[in-house]
């Protein structure tokens, strides 16, 4: 009888905290809406020279200082990278959410906006 008794309080303790961990990692999606943010789109390899292949990066001046964004987009493949390979492009504007990978503030699913 014991047995029956802690393993149905095992199992609504389990349910539970599924429950919680669900409900927070839902939230934590929440706080991650997209925002778009306007700055010069460069090449992290050619300008940056941070890596071996071509990749997009947003340089943004917040305040006194500039924030690199990392786009999570196909690097040297993506439409918009031409523009900003053989020179930086100032006043593009990138819609997504950003988020931190790798230590390094990232725009995922970005939407890039050229200047006309």
């Amino acid at each position: 009888m014991m047995r029956i008794v802690l393993a149905v309080a095992f199992g609504i303790t389990a349910c539970t905290l599924a429950g919680v961990t669900t409900n927070a990692v839902r939230a934590e999606d929440k706080k991650t809406e997209a925002k778009t943010l306007t700055g010069t789109l460069t090449c992290t390899k050619c300008a940056l020279k941070e890596t071996d292949k071509c990749g997009n990066a947003l340089i943004v001046k917040e305040g006194d200082k500039k924030v690199t964004y990392y786009l999570d987009d196909k690097g040297g493949g993506a439409p918009y990278h031409k523009a900003c390979c053989k020179g930086d492009v100032e006043g593009v504007k990138v819609t997504g959410k950003v988020v931190e990978k790798d230590k390094k503030q990232t725009i995922t699913e970005p939407k890039v906006e050229l200047p006309k």
